[in-house]
């Protein structure tokens, strides 16, 4: 007589059907390492988000310097005129775009703010073939309130010319600059002795960025203009012999928040830190006395 098929008895632990899976306690556990391992991987991808905006904005500054460069070669060894807010607005309005940038930035829903035709309508725009992104920062996404209910995400431009630099219109008619009287006024590229050590153009920060034209002065020990901290706590700067190189700020009062108002311009430098505007100032111009 044939014996009747007995099948194996299923082990206790097994589910039904006989598949196996993951217990509530193995799921917790994979859960677990896997957490883990994002907390150790994101800040490293944003690390090297971060760093790689770094480097475009230093790509963006030099050509934006180069552009200066090849505005000189072609208008005498003369620097592109430089001016304040007052006669940027009077050049537009005679249709005058001879500024080296023409909008002026702000908190505000001015067209400025987003004009990326306007940005490259200045002096140095025929030599950025247009390219209104080379005006701005890749880490520069900062608005205020009002724009961000316009529904703006960035505005145009991040970086302005040293105020040392060019043609400063009413500011340098008699040849030196008003601002700061003790020091050159550079109209001309060859007359700067020193080309590797006097920046043209800075990263600035966004609460003080307005016309462009970045000027602190040399006995005030007062933040009028300050540069900006985006990357790692420092800012780019483009010199005057065509480098560009990274400055870190040694000190927590050039390094506000990057917001609207945070700065709280201008303001007096605290005396313990007062080694970044130190620095700053000795590659802004040389002094004629």
């Amino acid at each position: 007589m044939k014996r009747a098929f007995q099948r194996p008895p299923r082990p206790a632990h097994a589910p039904p059907g006989g598949v196996s899976g993951f217990t509530l306690v193995e799921l917790l556990v994979v859960i677990a390492i896997l957490a883990v391992l994002a907390g150790l991987l994101l800040p490293a991808l944003a690390g090297a988000r971060a760093k790689a905006q770094a480097l475009g904005c230093l790509n963006h500054e030099r050509q934006l310097g180069l552009a200066c460069q090849m505005y000189a070669d072609d208008n005498h060894d003369a620097l592109p005129y430089n001016y304040g807010a007052g006669e940027i607005k009077l050049a537009v309005t005679q249709s005058r775009f001879v500024n080296w940038t023409s909008p002026l930035m702000s908190w505000e829903l001015d067209s400025d703010n987003t004009n990326t035709v306007a940005v490259t309508r200045g002096g140095i725009g025929p030599y950025t073939s247009g390219n209104y992104k080379i005006y701005r920062c890749p880490s520069d996404t900062v608005i205020s309130e009002i724009q961000a209910q316009a529904g703006w995400t960035t505005r145009v431009r991040s970086f302005s010319m040293n105020a040392m630099m060019g043609d400063a219109g009413y500011y340098s008619r008699s040849g030196t600059n008003v601002n700061n009287p003790h020091y050159q006024q550079y109209f001309k590229l060859g007359q700067i002795q020193s080309p590797a050590q006097v920046f043209v153009l800075i990263e600035e920060h966004p609460d003080s960025i307005n016309d462009g034209y970045f000027l602190n002065r040399d006995d005030s020990y007062r933040w009028n203009d300050l540069p900006a901290s985006w990357h790692r706590g420092g800012a780019n700067l483009t010199f005057a012999d065509g480098h560009s190189e990274f400055r870190h700020w040694r000190f927590a009062s050039t390094r506000p928040p990057a917001r609207p108002d945070a700065a709280q311009l201008p303001f007096a430098i605290p005396p313990a830190e007062q080694g970044d505007f130190d620095w700053l100032m000795a590659h802004t111009s040389e002094e004629t006395y």
